[in-house]
């Protein structure tokens, strides 16, 4: 097994060492005596070590901290919780605080003076899957308690990890992932405050609690809203699955067919099952800028058909009547729809709002001019969540690339 990896800064050809955790950190197990701190963290494997009430809406900390671990920024915590995106647990850096409390079920520690590893470096060796072996050969067999590992400190400290000899190295490794992280949270923090202004402009751009008028319009326009019922804004068809058994029905060209987990509040282009031409003389076709909102199971999710294409009969799709209705305006207003037809549908015996139920529904809309005024404003600000939303992606996507490249 090669102890160098795959892509490496020029100048750098030794091979990396193997050395144990003990001798590059150590236990830090400060009590929180004298209330030096009240910020209760927990780690996410995501977020790195977060505010708990931040992280949960919550506190989950006793209310007497005096008891859990102080700790100090630049300094780390390994949470032997597991999950779905963190199967042994993770370990992370304090970084954004300046310290705070943890459970004594955490492993707490920090760099010694002397042990030759950089701060940023280690970060990311604990962003990639190369300390997982370690972890799997000290945590007892099947001994999992509510998802906790069983590993005693003393084991955890004695795991091995593959590192350069050259500081110079790490440095510049940790670097490169320091700024990246830097990168991801700031397109983070962009999409967060743009999903957090849509959130408040579809308060107040379109009436609430059974007003008939907005509490923000564009100039020049007035009048109350009329009241529709989504039937009477164009025609209602429900979807269907042309038969599976028949091959030809599908094709890798052909037009979308969307079923529910498709849909994520989005314009659809493409999906990955399409009909076939054969395929489409049987399913369920309809045009572009047709509205689906799903109605069975996951009900009220939504989109917007950006081609024509077809869909499953889990969903129910709106074509507009285009002369009265702007589209664009009616997806983003069948937000408000998704919340009737949830309500609906807790009050039955199914979880289901069938083809009738959902042509019922009542909705408000103001004169096509404002309709497309709020539409493209609407379509504007998804179209720039959207792009950090991809530039994120990208990024997180380049990041996990470079991680199983630059690590042994």
């Amino acid at each position: 097994m090669s102890n160098t990896p795959k892509i490496r800064f020029d100048g750098f050809t030794d091979d990396w060492e193997q050395r144990e955790l003990r001798n590059m950190v150590e236990r830090v197990t400060r009590k929180n005596e004298n209330l030096e701190s009240e910020l209760p963290l927990t780690i996410s494997a995501q977020y790195g070590l977060i505010d708990q009430n931040e992280f949960f809406d919550k506190r989950i900390a006793s209310r007497d901290v005096s008891g859990y671990y102080l700790l100090k920024k630049g300094e780390f915590a390994y949470n032997k919780s597991t999950s779905s995106d963190a199967p042994w647990g993770a370990v992370k850096r304090l970084d954004k605080y300046e310290m705070g409390v943890l459970s004594t079920l955490y492993i707490v520690f920090s760099l010694k003076d002397d042990g030759n590893i950089d701060s940023d470096f280690l970060v990311s060796y604990y962003d990639t899957d190369c300390w997982h072996k370690g972890i799997q050969a000290i945590a007892a067999e099947g001994a999992r308690n509510h998802g906790l590992l069983n590993i005693a400190p003393a084991d955890y400290f004695e795991t091995v990890l593959t590192v350069p000899l050259d500081t110079k190295e790490q440095h510049q490794i940790g670097s490169l992932f320091a700024s990246l992280d830097r990168l991801i949270t700031l397109h983070q923090r962009k999409c967060a405050t743009l999903q957090k202004f849509k959130k408040s402009m579809l308060q107040k751009m379109f009436p609430q609690n059974g007003e008939s008028i907005p509490e923000i319009r564009f100039d020049g326009f007035t009048g109350d809203w009329k009241q529709r019922k989504l039937g009477e804004l164009g025609e209602v068809i429900t979807g269907s699955t042309p038969s599976t058994s028949h091959e030809e029905y599908y094709s890798a060209d052909g037009i979308p067919w969307v079923t529910p987990t498709d849909i994520t509040e989005n314009v659809i282009y493409d999906t990955p099952r399409k009909l076939s031409d054969e395929g489409q003389k049987v399913g369920r076709v309809v045009p572009q800028n047709t509205i689906l909102v799903t109605c069975i199971a996951s009900i009220g999710k939504n989109a917007i058909l950006g081609t024509t294409g077809s869909f499953n009969q889990q969903i129910n799709g709106l074509v507009p009547d285009f002369k009265k209705y702007e589209p664009y305006f009616l997806f983003t207003e069948s937000t408000f729809w998704s919340e009737k037809m949830k309500k609906q549908a807790a009050a039955g015996t199914m979880q289901i709002v069938n083809k009738t139920e959902f042509s019922e529904l009542q909705t408000r809309v103001p004169n096509y001019q404002e309709q497309a005024k709020i539409g493209a404003f609407f379509s504007r600000l998804d179209s720039l969540i959207t792009l950090h939303q991809r530039k994120l992606e990208t990024l997180q996507k380049m990041k996990k690339a470079l991680l199983q490249k630059m690590f042994v």
